[in-house]
């Protein structure tokens, strides 16, 4: 195998600029508006006592929202909601569990009782209602024709209650067609849900998929973690977008209950229905008739509505205008405890800042009468620390339709060097130990395995920058890729980079301070940001996707 050199590298993407754009690798204007002193002075914001760690739900998070979109308005980026107050809304759910909650089974004429907490709970994403109907077993309940892998088929589950194995197939194998040896969004259950209410099922029932997974916590706990008695300093949120399509009621079982009803039956033991469920292609429908089920369930949804900060600067080509671009980082955090400010300088203050500065630079350049062909979309989500709920609520929402969102540049934690510490726990698990010293002038880039088109745009940007650029992690077991705000737009087959210096031991700790910061780095990686922004905007072809 020929081995490319760094220079090399620079120049294939170079060439693969002029070929894309017609323009040749025209430098970002204003790009020299973009300083460590800038970036320092919005981070010491970000991170200070007044914002209070940016805790989703709280005035600190709400303060940081006008702080952001403040300087937007003082850009002078044009609003993209109605009210024009730089607002992209999306809702909240939190589940409360109500009192009335039943599972009734009957096997031929027998009935079977069922103890709440011990033998079954409501998801938290489950409808309220009742439903009744005879069991029909779905393998892991996953539609994706387009993997070559359907668990329905042209079968009909009207009226019935679809049974499902948590997780997907092939979850061990790394050639599997879903995400290798990674969980899939096929594998979310609130998906599973969905698709069952879609295909007319009348309740979903889920259970633990014991065949790849060893028991752990037993059902009783897990009970207890999915509806903890007493109120926790952070809600477990659910996406209302996602959970106020679902009606149906959704349990989930413990494997004993299920052993229990199935080898009552006498058919159809789990172990069989586990080894059915792992058929390449998608498991064959198995309906029971002569197993009912009758379902109440209760979950309360207190509704809380959140804001991402969005301002756009509008392209100036007749048709590219129409396409967007969206820069990205993510202003909340994990607020105030007892012991101090969770500030999140780097995480991701750091990625705040950038955007506001590489927002500073395009609205010098429009000034100056340099605006880009295509439209520029900046983006501050909210509620990433809770599940990249933000994201996933434009995802779902997006204020254009997502085929003519071009590329996605996040930057998430930017402003520190890599170090991964010897026996450094879970936080760095599947991370090889390494120093700061040695990432001194490294760059993270994730997402580059989507979009070759994209890792050779970064090459060619990089060429005036001198960074050292890593792709190293699309497949790590740290699973980095699937942890911050671009993953769900390569879900979608949107083009996305996750621009990223590294996890470091004060990640997720009260010691990630503004003072840690190397703003000097900093600042070349926000220009490196801004330089590939420009050149995805002016190029007359659009980066392609491979997954």
């Amino acid at each position: 195998m020929r081995l490319l050199t760094k220079s090399t590298l620079a120049l294939l993407g170079l060439l693969t600029i002029v070929s894309l754009s017609g323009m040749g690798a025209e430098s970002a204007p204003e790009t020299s508006s973009i300083t460590a002193a800038d970036l320092r002075r919005d981070v010491f914001q970000l991170a200070s006592d007044e914002m209070g760690g940016r805790l989703v739900g709280t005035d600190g998070n709400r303060l940081a929202a006008e702080f952001i979109a403040d300087r937007f308005a003082t850009l002078g980026l044009t609003p993209v909601d109605r009210e024009a107050n730089y607002r992209h809304t999306f809702e909240l759910i939190v589940p409360r569990l109500g009192t009335n909650n039943h599972l009734n089974l009957t096997v031929g004429n027998e009935p079977f009782s069922s103890r709440l907490g011990s033998d079954f709970f409501p998801e938290r994403f489950s409808g309220t209602g009742t439903a009744g109907g005879t069991l029909v077993f779905a393998g892991y309940g996953i539609s994706a024709p387009e993997l070559g892998h359907d668990d329905y088929g042209d079968a009909d589950v009207t009226n019935q209650v679809v049974l499902v194995f948590d997780h997907e197939p092939g979850e061990a194998d790394p050639n599997s067609a879903f995400d290798g040896t990674m969980l899939s969004e096929y594998s979310r259950s609130v998906r599973k849900a969905l698709e069952a209410q879609q295909r007319g099922a009348v309740a979903i029932v889920i259970i633990a998929d014991t065949h790849n997974h060893a028991m752990g916590r037993s059902f009783s706990q897990r009970m207890s973690t999915t509806w903890p008695r007493d109120q926790r300093r952070v809600p477990r949120y659910q996406l209302g977008s996602w959970v106020n399509e679902l009606r149906i009621p959704a349990v989930r079982i413990s494997v004993e209950h299920a052993e229990r009803l199935l080898m009552s039956s006498q058919n159809d033991p789990l172990s069989s229905l586990a080894q059915l469920a792992e058929t390449s292609g998608g498991a064959t429908l198995i309906k029971r008739p002569d197993i009912r089920l009758d379902i109440t369930t209760t979950v309360y949804r207190e509704r809380i509505p959140e804001h991402n900060v969005v301002g756009l600067i509008e392209g100036t080509d007749p048709v590219l205008r129409n396409e967007w671009i969206i820069l990205c980082a993510h202003y909340d955090h994990e607020g105030t405890t007892s012991n101090g400010i969770f500030r999140g300088a780097d995480d991701d203050a750091s990625g705040v800042a950038g955007l506001l500065e590489i927002a500073e630079a395009y609205a010098l350049a429009a000034k100056n009468g340099q605006r880009p062909k295509r439209s520029i979309l900046l983006a501050a989500w909210n509620a990433e620390e809770r599940g990249l709920l933000g994201a996933w609520a434009y995802v779902e929402e997006p204020l254009i339709p997502l085929a003519d969102t071009v590329a996605v540049l996040n930057m998430d934690m930017i402003g520190r060097n890599e170090e991964v510490p010897e026996n450094g726990g879970r936080r760095f698990y599947g991370l090889e130990p390494q120093t700061a010293e040695s990432n001194e002038n490294a760059v993270n880039l994730l997402g580059y395995s989507f979009s070759n088109d994209l890792r050779l745009t970064a090459d060619a940007a990089n060429a005036q920058i001198g960074l050292q650029l890593r792709f190293r992690y699309d497949d790590s077991p740290s699973n980095l890729l699937r942890r911050s705000d671009h993953w769900p737009f390569l879900t979608q087959g949107v083009p996305a980079l996750f621009v990223h210096t590294g996890l470091h031991p004060d990640y997720h700790t009260l010691d990630d301070q503004p003072e840690a910061l190397n703003y000097e780095k900093m600042s070349q990686v926000v220009r490196l940001v801004h330089e590939m922004s420009w050149s995805l905007a002016q190029s007359d072809q659009r980066p392609t996707s491979t997954k």
